[in-house]
């Protein structure tokens, strides 16, 4: 699959930004430095200043580096062409969101006590809406997207729970976002909740497609000798 060097460029400034902001804050950043926070956007754990630093940017050049070399890897390989933007969009995504997580990170630092308790809900919100809106894009494969034993299986219920998985992404979205409003630990469990009920419902709605598929194909060396 062909990448676009213009997509890739905003990739690898964000990464290499990331890298440069680690390496200018060493000298003077603290040895304990906050990494994780609670419900209630309070600190709730403190790591080294390696961890602290470079956790995120080697995470996100390592998600990046997997996701290039999925498309070579994988056996349904000659569909990403027929999803290329997405995937794209995808990719881009996953790395602006932990390029955003280090930023609030760094504003700790420097003693701007971001609402991390509303700015966090709001960006996983912002990719459960982004990947929402990819889904029905996305082709055939074997690791990207909505992933089953019926799916992979057969291509209508690839497509049709693809379709409503999308719709219940973007929902789910906006019920993170709703969370980080309400900043209440109840709304962040319902949000959660509503993942779960998703998920299983996703994976429920496959079969049921599956199941009145007259095209349906068994995997690969599964019928009986």
């Amino acid at each position: 699959m062909k990448i676009s060097w213009k997509s890739e460029s905003i990739m690898w400034v964000l990464l290499a930004g990331m890298f440069a902001l680690a390496a200018m804050t060493w000298s003077w950043a603290p040895e304990r430095i906050p990494v994780h926070w609670n419900l209630h956007g309070q600190v709730d754990r403190h790591g080294g200043r390696f961890e602290g630093l470079f956790a995120i940017p080697l995470a996100a050049l390592g998600i990046y580096v997997l996701m290039l070399l999925v498309p070579r890897i994988d056996p349904g390989r000659a569909n990403y062409p027929g999803f290329r933007g997405a995937f794209t969009t995808l990719r881009l995504a996953l790395v602006v969101f932990l390029a955003a997580l280090y930023g609030v990170m760094h504003l700790w630092l420097r003693g701007i006590e971001v609402r991390v308790g509303t700015v966090v809900p709001w960006l996983v919100g912002a990719v459960f809406v982004v990947v929402g809106n990819l889904l029905g894009k996305v082709r055939p494969n074997w690791f990207v997207g909505i992933r089953t034993p019926w799916t992979l299986s057969s291509k209508e219920s690839w497509a049709r729970t693809h379709r409503v998985g999308g719709w219940v992404f973007v929902v789910e979205g906006l019920a993170f976002m709703a969370a980080g409003l309400i900043q209440a630990a109840w709304a962040f469990y319902a949000a959660c909740s509503l993942l779960l009920v998703g998920v299983l419902g996703l994976v429920v709605y496959s079969y049921l497609v599956w199941r009145g598929d007259p095209d349906k194909v068994p995997p690969a060396d599964t019928l009986p000798a």
